[in-house]
């Protein structure tokens, strides 16, 4: 696990080009998130009034599939984003092995299903 500010850092500290590639995943996405879910939540609750936010209304926005683009890239990348956060979690507090493959497996068994459920729910309006 990479614990280091800067890139150069945390290409000295990495072990793989994998533990490297998501330690530079997670600062991009985070950022990007920033962005995407500050433009959600303006366009959702600034731009609309609370009378214009009904379910037909949403149902309209997501005839778009540019609107179904942005909100499943939110879905996307808060998923992976968090999966890897929660990676470097457990890899910090699970110390036995076969203990912290199962976890994983579950962990990860659980952001696919959610991933699935989301991206169905999402592409089925």
């Amino acid at each position: 696990m990479i614990r280091a500010r800067t890139f150069t850092d945390a290409r000295q500290q990495s072990h793989s080009n994998a533990e490297l590639n998501w330690w530079v995943f997670m600062r991009i996405s985070g950022l990007i998130l920033v962005f995407l879910v500050l433009g959600h939540v303006y366009m959702t609750f600034i731009q609309v009034s609370e009378a214009d936010a009904t379910f037909d209304a949403v149902v309209g926005k997501l005839a778009n599939p540019a609107w179904k683009f942005y909100d499943w890239l939110i879905l996307t990348l808060s998923l992976l984003h968090g999966a890897n956060g929660a990676r470097y979690s457990i890899e910090d507090y699970v110390r036995s092995r076969p203990t912290r493959a199962w976890v994983k497996g579950l962990f990860y068994t659980v952001v696919a299903l959610l991933f699935a459920f989301g991206t169905i729910g999402l592409f089925s309006i």
